[in-house]
């Protein structure tokens, strides 16, 4: 059985960083409280501008446009979002088992546009290319920076360095339920529903001045959205994801604590026992 002075170091030890915690949860509530309200009034916008480009496209016909055909090119871009820091359980693990497990992006075929270092750190080791390091954006994104990140996304795609845009990020259902989410950005796929409304309707749809001119202007704003809406639910997913990280860690300290408190307690009657016990003897032997 340890001995006492063990056993109080030890309930120190945990006690301190029962503190770190708390502290930890008490910060993770407050930086969810804003992110959240931001991801939800995002999150309308950024659903609604892929279902309407989605069925935009369905309704074009064949559109020989840079941004919507095919690529010969063997490459593919994954923009991946994590976070700058750990302590949030499997948030970072998650999106980086999403991309690593993909038949579509193996570490040969795949160049990574990193959003957050714990993402970057975890596919170099795996062996995949880092293209770019925006770990700066996650710490307060912004539409600019996602208008940033697709300018250059699309200018590697339109010279043809890559055929594919591929999106890894933590979609943000509610304060305990975060969803890894990895989502094909172009050339755009239809689902079944779009096709099937597009094939009941005769009506095509028409563009003005041109459909060149239209798509210059609406693919990049499509895709910027849908890394800005990506970049806000990441943010709030972490923050979500750590503070019940921390709750449960500070649960368990807790748990922790009363165990050690039991067993000092026990070694303290035990040493009480015995100090008495040899008392007792000493003082039969004297008599």
């Amino acid at each position: 059985m340890a001995s006492m002075r063990d056993i109080k170091r030890r309930k120190g030890s945990i006690q301190s960083t029962q503190q770190i915690t708390k502290a930890m949860k008490l910060v993770s509530t407050v930086k969810l409280q804003k992110a959240r309200n931001r991801a939800e009034q995002t999150n309308p916008y950024f659903n609604y501008m892929y279902r309407t480009v989605a069925s935009m496209l369905a309704k074009s016909g064949g559109i020989n446009h840079p941004y919507l055909n095919r690529r010969d090119s063997g490459k593919k871009a994954v923009v991946v979002i994590t976070s700058n820091r750990g302590l949030a359980g499997g948030y970072n693990s998650n999106v980086v088992k999403l991309v690593t497990g993909s038949d579509d992006l193996n570490a040969g075929n795949t160049e990574v546009y990193a959003i957050g270092s714990k993402g970057k750190e975890a596919l170099e080791r795996r062996g995949y290319q880092i293209k770019a390091d925006g770990s700066q954006i996650i710490e307060s994104p912004s539409y600019e920076d996602a208008a940033a990140l697709c300018r250059r996304v699309l200018e590697a795609y339109t010279a043809g360095e890559i055929g594919e845009i591929y999106l890894a990020y933590t979609h943000f259902k509610n304060t305990v339920s975060h969803e890894p989410t990895l989502i094909k950005l172009l050339p755009v796929e239809l689902d079944g529903e779009e096709i099937e409304k597009a094939a009941g309707s005769n009506v095509l749809m028409n563009y003005e001045p041109g459909e060149e001119e239209a798509l210059d202007t609406i693919i990049p704003k499509y895709v910027t959205s849908l890394f800005y809406g990506a970049l806000v639910e990441a943010v709030a997913s972490e923050n979500g994801a750590r503070m019940q990280a921390m709750d449960s860690a500070t649960s368990n300290a807790e748990e922790m604590i009363s165990d050690l408190t039991l067993k000092y307690n026990r070694a303290r009657q035990g040493s009480i026992t015995q100090e008495l016990t040899e008392i007792i003897a000493g003082a039969s032997a004297i008599s």
